[in-house]
């Protein structure tokens, strides 16, 4: 209390101070209470990881029917969250297919074209990583990012690439690849909190071959024992009579050169698959590490956890290796999305939509609340993790394009859709065009592009073709 100097002819009045302590008080605590919600604002947008793998093929998980591959943690995530039976990458090669995630664009809308090329610094700010960080996100990488060889700066918290390799990290380094990657994944998962959600990508360089070493798909030592005893099944059109049907630029293209060293005996066949499964049960490894740390911190149940690859891989299909061009084996890819927020009831879903790489992008930037560009050409598939229906304008075909290195691997673009596989190979002068009935032939082994009773149906999948081909620019 204090007095107040008096007026003359007035009485003296006596003033609390409180008011000169309370006012402070008052907003510190409206202040503290402001970040309180904005806390519980970001506790409630839930944590993303990435797990991103390098050259595997639909088929080759446990969860997809595979009796011989072992991969019980990934099984698990499929278990517990949506696994997508038809999901694909509009162009068959790592850093096309990349930029696409990333961008959420075809590559002829994001331009990505080679191994060499960035995005520019416009084009990086709309990628879904950067999106994500400038919308409050901690976000991290490791290993394969796939698109340039730099990031620019602001776009991640941290991030560590290395030169694409799927063996040893360094010569004479004991620690695998796939195991490295790991480890540093869980480096970076221990700085996270439930206190700023993260966004953490984790790239795979596995089970990508070392294109001409002595042993193209080495596996990790403690995996060297597995499948000793397995034999693993020749597919469907791995044969020298589908090789000849082929058109002879496909014949004579960089898929052919490769299946030398890998499939062309038996004996080769065999050690190459079985090397490459024990590089998808390395990778299987560490996820399941990280899905631990995971638990282990107690920020599994606000994750949204989503497992794919960028391509898929001829086993020797077509007398083919690798991958490049339209065929199922080659566009084909593991999806899998976890969202432990849903009811049990929602757990251990398959959907048969058709979904595309170009859909990553938009699906999680729609978990994180963050708005998606008008330029991004792919939908979130949230709704179809939490089991909505199909929507009726849902998309029941797509448009596929290659471009890349033409004077090795035959530039080609399509049209597949639930029942039907176009492919048109543009270099040649006129056009070759195949066409498969993949009701009756999913192993696209018989060409009807010749045959005048499926005319009606070429003549619909050109024109379907040239519009997807328009839309996608």
């Amino acid at each position: 209390m204090y007095l107040e100097p008096p007026i003359e002819g007035l009485p003296v009045r006596r003033r609390s101070c409180r008011w000169l302590f309370v006012w402070p008080l008052l907003a510190w605590l409206l202040l503290c209470a402001a970040e309180q919600v904005a806390l519980a604002a970001d506790a409630a947008r839930p944590n993303i990881i990435f797990l991103l793998t390098d050259d595997q093929r639909f088929d080759a998980l446990g969860a997809a029917g595979n009796p011989i591959v072992q991969t019980p943690h990934i099984d698990r995530l499929a278990a517990s969250g949506c696994r997508f039976r038809n999901h694909f990458v509009t162009t068959s090669i790592c850093c096309v297919s990349r930029a696409s995630m990333l961008s959420g664009q075809y590559e002829r809308r994001h331009g990505i074209n080679d191994f060499e090329q960035p995005f520019s610094p416009a084009a990086w700010s709309q990628t879904y990583p950067a999106l994500l960080h400038a919308a409050g996100y901690r976000t991290l990488q490791i290993g394969k990012l796939g698109v340039g060889k730099d990031t620019p700066p602001g776009m991640f918290d941290e991030v560590e690439t290395f030169a694409d390799r799927t063996g040893n990290f360094s010569p004479g380094d004991p620690q695998h690849w796939t195991a490295l990657v790991g480890d540093r994944a869980l480096g970076m998962l221990e700085t996270c909190t439930a206190g700023q959600p993260f966004y953490l990508s984790v790239g795979f360089p596995s089970p990508h071959a070392q294109d001409g070493a002595a042993r193209e798909f080495p596996p990790d030592p403690r995996d060297e024992a597995l499948y000793t005893d397995a034999v693993i099944p020749v597919p469907p059109g791995a044969d020298e009579a589908t090789f000849r049907a082929l058109p002879d630029f496909v014949q004579h293209s960089e898929g052919r050169r490769r299946w030398v060293p890998r499939f062309s005996t038996p004996e080769k066949f065999q050690q190459t698959i079985k090397d490459y499964y024990r590089l998808v049960t390395g990778i299987d490894r560490e996820v399941g590490r990280i899905m631990a740390a995971l638990a282990e911190k107690h920020l599994a149940d606000n994750t949204i956890v989503i497992f794919t690859s960028d391509n898929g891989f001829f086993f020797g299909e077509r007398g083919m290796a690798d991958k490049w061009l339209m065929y199922e084996p080659s566009i084909r890819v593991p999806l899998v999305i976890v969202d432990p927020r849903l009811p049990t009831a929602e757990h251990g879903q398959t959907s048969d939509a058709c979904t595309l790489n170009i859909d990553l992008a938009s699906t999680m930037l729609d978990y994180a609340g963050v708005p998606i560009p008008a330029a991004m050409q792919g939908r979130s598939l949230r709704p179809l993790v939490a089991g909505a229906a199909v929507p009726a304008d849902w998309r029941t075909d797509f448009f596929y394009e290659h471009h890349t290195r033409p004077a090795i691997l035959p530039p080609s673009e399509g049209v597949r859709t639930a029942e039907w596989k176009y492919i048109r190979y543009v270099a040649p002068n006129p056009v070759v065009e195949e066409l498969y009935d993949l009701r009756t032939d999913p192993a696209e082994l018989h060409d009807l592009a010749g045959d005048p009773a499926h005319r009606a149906t070429l003549d619909r999948l050109r024109a379907r073709w040239a519009e997807l081909g328009q839309a996608a620019r």
